[in-house]
C-alpha cells in the first residue's frame, strides 16, 4: 500500500478512539519504532512522552520482547483456556506471584485493562454471594477511571466519558477525590452506616491516571487500606497504569507498603508489545469458587484468554525489569522533579507533581479535559518532534524506561517554549 493510501484507506474505513473525526486533523502515518521513538513516513523522529498511551514500557521494538514474540509464535500461538494450559500462562502466573505485594497467588488472564477490572468486580460480588453474604455495595472514587466496559465506567468517576451512558451504569458508593477531599472522613461514615453491606473499594493507588493525573499520599493510601481491612469488604488496586516501576518501586501499591485483595494489571505487562490483562488474587478469594457445585465458579473467560504470544511477551518484559532499570527510572524521576521545580514558578502554570516517571502539571485556569490549550499544545509539541496527549488542561511526560536524560530535557523545553509564547 503507497503512503497515501494508507490515510486515505484511514479516513474511509477507520474509527479512531477519544477521537473528534468531524474536527480532527487528518491521522499521522508511523511506519516504525525504536527506543523511545516514532518514525513516520518521512523518517521523521518523535518523541513518545506519553509510552504510545502508557503503555511501551521498556521502549519500542525492544529485542528480547520481539525475540520472545517470534519464537512462541513458531511454537504455539493460541489454545483454549479451558481445560488446557500452557507454559508460558502457567510460568507468568508463578513469576507475577512471586512479584506482586502480598499473597496473590492466583493470576485470572483476561483482554485488557477494563477487563481486568470487569473481572476484579465480578470477583469482588460473586465472593459474597458464594458465602451467602448479601454485600451489594461497591465504593469508588471521584476523578477515578478504570476503563470503558459498562462496570468498569460504573466504577469510573461520573462526568464526560460516561454522560450518555448514566442510566445504564450500575450505581456505586462515590467517595471524594484523594487528592483533594477529605476522604477517610466519608469513608468512615460509610463503613459505620453501612460496613456490613460493603463488598469492595476499587482505588487506583497514589494515581488518578485519566482523571487528571491526580496524585495523592502514600499515608493516605494506608489508610484506606486500614480502614477497608477492618470492614472486611474487599480492596481492589487498579494498577493497570502504576503496575511496573511506573511510579518507582515495580507497583504502586509495593511504594506505600500495603497489600491488596485484589490487584488490575494491563498496560505495561506486555512491555506494550501486545494487549492482556490480569486480575490476581490471595488465595483464600480463590478458594471461595472452589466446590463441586459449578454454580460456584467464576462465569468469566475470553476468547484470546492467556494467550501464549501475549504471555511469552509479559515473561520478557518482567525480566527486563532489573536493577539497571530502575536506575533509568530514577534517572527520569530526577529530570522530572528539576525541570518541575523551575517550571513551576511559571505564570500559567500550576500544581506541579512527580510520581516515579510521571511529570505533570494543570495549565492556569484550566476549564478540565475539554480545555482547548491542551490539543493546541500536542499539536505545537508534534511539530517539534514531541508525542504528548495532554488530558485537556493537564500536561504530562510519561516517558518509556529506555528514554535518556537530553531526550527528557529537550521535551520540556518544547513545553517551555509553548507556554512562553501564550
Amino acid at each position: 500500500m503507497s503512503d497515501g493510501n494508507v490515510i486515505e484507506s484511514d479516513r474511509a474505513h477507520v474509527w479512531h478512539p477519544y477521537t473528534q473525526h468531524g474536527s480532527s486533523r487528518a491521522p499521522l502515518e508511523i511506519k516504525r519504532a525504536s527506543g523511545a521513538f516514532l518514525y513516520d513516513r518521512n523518517d521523521r523522529a518523535i518523541f513518545d512522552g506519553i509510552s504510545s498511551w502508557w503503555v511501551t514500557l521498556h521502549g519500542h521494538a525492544q529485542p528480547e520482547i520481539a525475540r520472545a514474540i517470534a519464537e512462541q509464535a513458531g511454537v504455539l500461538e493460541q489454545v483454549i483456556f479451558t481445560d488446557f494450559t500452557h507454559e508460558p500462562a502457567a510460568a507468568l502466573a508463578r513469576e507475577l506471584s512471586a512479584v506482586l505485594p502480598g499473597d496473590l497467588s492466583r493470576c485470572f488472564f483476561s483482554d485488557d485493562g477494563s477487563t481486568a477490572v470487569e473481572v476484579a468486580l465480578k470477583i469482588a460480588i460473586q465472593f459474597w454471594a458464594n458465602a451467602g453474604e448479601k454485600r451489594p455495595l461497591v465504593a469508588a472514587l471521584e476523578n477515578a477511571y478504570h476503563g470503558d466496559t459498562f462496570g468498569a465506567m460504573s466504577v469510573s468517576g461520573r462526568g464526560l466519558f460516561t454522560a450518555p451512558f448514566q442510566d445504564r451504569l450500575f450505581e456505586v458508593v462515590r467517595l471524594p477525590d484523594p487528592s483533594s477531599g477529605d476522604l477517610l472522613a466519608a469513608l468512615n461514615q460509610l463503613i459505620a452506616d453501612r460496613g456490613k453491606e460493603l463488598a469492595a473499594i476499587i482505588v487506583e493507588p497514589l494515581l488518578l491516571g485519566a482523571g487528571g493525573m491526580r496524585v495523592y499520599g502514600e499515608q493516605l493510601l494506608r489508610d484506606i487500606r486500614e480502614r477497608v481491612n477492618r470492614s472486611g469488604a474487599l480492596f481492589i488496586a487498579d494498577e493497570v497504569l502504576t503496575g511496573f516501576g511506573r511510579t518507582g518501586p515495580l507497583f504502586a501499591c509495593e511504594r506505600a507498603g500495603i497489600e491488596p485483595d485484589i490487584i488490575c494489571l494491563s498496560k505495561g505487562l506486555t512491555g506494550g508489545f501486545l494487549p492482556l490483562g490480569v486480575t490476581a488474587v490471595r488465595e483464600e478469594i480463590f478458594e471461595r469458587f472452589v466446590s463441586d457445585d459449578r454454580s460456584r465458579m467464576l462465569f468469566h473467560g475470553h476468547s484470546y484468554t492467556a494467550n501464549p504470544i501475549a504471555c511469552a511477551a509479559a515473561r520478557a518484559s518482567l525480566k527486563l525489569l532489573d536493577e539497571a532499570s530502575k536506575l533509568r527510572r530514577d534517572s527520569i524521576e530526577a529530570v522530572h522533579r528539576d525541570r518541575l521545580a523551575r517550571l513551576g514558578t511559571h505564570p500559567r502554570v500550576r500544581n506541579t507533581r512527580v510520581l516515579g516517571t510521571l511529570g505533570a502539571f494543570d495549565l492556569a485556569d484550566s476549564s478540565g479535559y475539554l480545555d482547548p490549550r491542551g490539543g493546541t499544545l500536542a499539536e505545537y509539541a508534534l511539530q517539534n518532534n514531541i508525542l504528548l496527549r495532554p488530558l485537556g488542561g493537564t500536561v504530562y511526560l510519561l516517558p518509556p524506561f529506555c528514554t535518556l536524560p537530553e531526550e527528557l530535557l529537550y521535551a520540556y523545553e518544547v513545553i517551555a517554549r509553548f507556554l512562553d509564547m501564550t
